[in-house]
């Protein structure tokens, strides 16, 4: 192939009929059938015990009604991992993910969170761990605190991109996602209940933080369908 050709396949990308069909075929392929569905599903389940993992020994220091915003990775993974839980149903009848799948208001919401929070903090990563970069790349397991980190964190970001082949979004929805977004950064920034690093974050990444999670959720707006204008 010429370079004059994938440059031309290249910016039909920039057509979003063209995005929508390649992450269609990409949700088909990872999702669409019950081996695939369970692969990712395991995956997911993998990941959020690493969270946990990552989270628990200082969770003790918050309170405990606190710790679903506090647990900001894991927290992200569990919301994607329900999302592909509400499609086991219809894979395992043999259903088109892209056309099959449920929808109601509260999916509607789940969509939408799950969204915004692995969209927010797989890209969270590359900032946090950037403002610091010198000690983390100088830490002993530097592949998995910098490295490592940052590449699974970005398989979020790749997860959530597909919710919108099969999702749906609400005003409200939107709406709550941003005001849990907004309230994330008060409480990690504003209150200290930051996620463990290995510095004491400042002014910058918590505006950094608000601006990827408003982000996120402009994103959302513009990437799923609406369920309906008067669903919430």
């Amino acid at each position: 192939m010429s370079r004059a050709e994938r440059l031309r396949r290249l910016r039909r990308l920039r057509s979003p009929a063209v995005r929508r069909r390649v992450r269609a075929a990409i949700a088909a392929e990872l999702l669409g059938s019950p081996r695939s569905l369970a692969v990712v599903c395991a995956f997911t389940a993998f990941m959020v015990a690493v969270g946990v993992a990552y989270y628990a020994p200082t969770a003790g220091q918050v309170p405990v009604p606190l710790w679903p915003l506090y647990a900001d990775s894991a927290v992200a993974v569990a919301l994607g991992g329900a999302v592909l839980a509400s499609l086991v149903a219809t894979v395992r009848r043999g259903g088109d993910v892209t056309a099959d799948a449920p929808a109601s208001r509260p999916l509607a919401y789940l969509h939408t969170l799950a969204f915004v929070w692995l969209v927010t903090f797989g890209l969270w990563p590359l900032v946090s761990l950037n403002l610091a970069f010198g000690e983390y790349v100088a830490a002993p397991d530097a592949w998995i605190y910098y490295w490592g980190v940052i590449g699974t964190h970005l398989l979020f970001v790749g997860l959530a991109l597909l919710f919108p082949v099969f999702g749906r979004t609400t005003r409200g929805a939107l709406a709550t996602a941003l005001t849990l977004g907004v309230a994330n950064v008060v409480l990690d920034y504003g209150l200290g209940y930051h996620p463990p690093l290995l510095y004491e974050p400042g002014p910058l990444l918590a505006a950094a933080t608000l601006a990827i999670a408003v982000g996120a959720v402009a994103l959302a707006a513009r990437s799923f369908p609406r369920l309906s204008e008067d669903a919430g």
